[in-house]
């Protein structure tokens, strides 16, 4: 038995089959790694609501290959009032029964010192049986914020979901802290809502007027505060450490092969790592427009195919 001395995570996943191309890109940005199971461990900490994806994080204090063992070492925790156990199942596992994780909750509170709350806890704790062992630590459940994102007053049909955008967002700028970010072909402003509601510094631009109205009020419809202008990327001025570009695809904003490029050329000049969204395939403008594509996947929406490059 180990008491953990440096802070390690585990997270809980869970995908839809058209996404788990996305949900493992997502996993190699955020955390250097990327693997089939519904679990990953690992030092980053990252706020599970950041991810479409993410489930539950545990932050790891003790474990045992045995719960008879996981309960040795509870025991020997400080006292800590206010506290909560809840049960975290297995995505890789079968799921166990109402009954006996209310069993495993309330042994693993039966060990632990101080007064719980079911009610209004301050202090939430999870357990989780992995293939090999049984886990304690601090719980924290995503949120979904993107959720209460699919109601904006504005939208298109065609536009990213907000479960894309957001996963987007989180593989253009893994590191939200001091970062910014441009996404010059905004559209309805699916991405800049995401990335907004992150706490990035994001601006956007779009060459459509029609459109910039609807953008500003989708954005503020969540209490959020974004900068949205009437640009052409080609216009694009200064200097970014991260863009999205969802290039144009639909009737309204059909584009030239050779406008499709001089639009990556200018990302080029701005941007120092950029996601490309796009429904075709445009490697080789990405390759004569300076890039690199250093990874990639495809996602699906209906009869549309995605693909995500990652490009710089």
């Amino acid at each position: 038995m180990v008491i953990i001395e440096t802070k390690n995570y585990l997270y809980t996943y869970s995908w839809e089959p058209n996404e788990e191309s996305l949900c493992a890109l997502e996993k190699r940005t955020l955390f250097g790694e990327s693997s089939e199971s519904g679990i990953l461990e690992s030092p980053v900490k990252i706020d599970p609501s950041r991810s479409p994806f993410i489930r539950e994080r545990l932050e790891v204090i003790c474990e045992g290959a045995e719960f008879e063992e996981l309960l040795d070492e509870i025991r020997g925790l400080d006292a800590v009032d206010g506290f909560k156990v809840v049960f975290v199942q297995n995505p890789d596992a079968d799921r166990v029964g109402f009954k006996k994780l209310r069993r495993i909750e309330k042994e693993i509170g039966l060990h632990l010192k101080g007064e719980a709350e079911l009610v209004n806890p301050d202090i939430w704790y999870g357990v989780i049986k992995t293939r090999d062992r049984w886990v304690f630590g601090f719980y924290k459940k995503n949120e979904a914020v993107w959720l209460h994102h699919v109601k904006k007053p504005h939208s298109y049909s065609t536009a990213l979901s907000t479960r894309v955008a957001r996963a987007v967002v989180n593989i253009a700028a893994p590191e939200t802290d001091g970062i910014k970010m441009i996404d010059p072909c905004c559209g309805i402003g699916t991405v800049l809502v995401e990335a907004l509601s992150m706490g990035i510094d994001i601006v956007g631009s779009d060459r459509n007027p029609l459109i910039l109205e609807g953008v500003r009020e989708n954005i503020a419809h969540f209490g959020l505060d974004g900068d949205v202008s009437l640009r052409d990327i080609n216009d694009v001025t200064g200097s970014y450490d991260a863009a999205v570009i969802d290039l144009p695809y639909n009737l309204c904003s059909v584009i030239t092969d050779d406008e499709q490029l001089e639009m990556l050329k200018s990302a080029r000049r701005f941007a120092e790592k950029v996601v490309i969204v796009t429904l075709e395939d445009v490697d080789h403008n990405v390759e004569k427009a300076g890039f690199d594509i250093v990874d990639r996947c495809e996602v699906s929406k209906g009869r549309f195919v995605r693909q995500i490059l990652v490009c710089a």
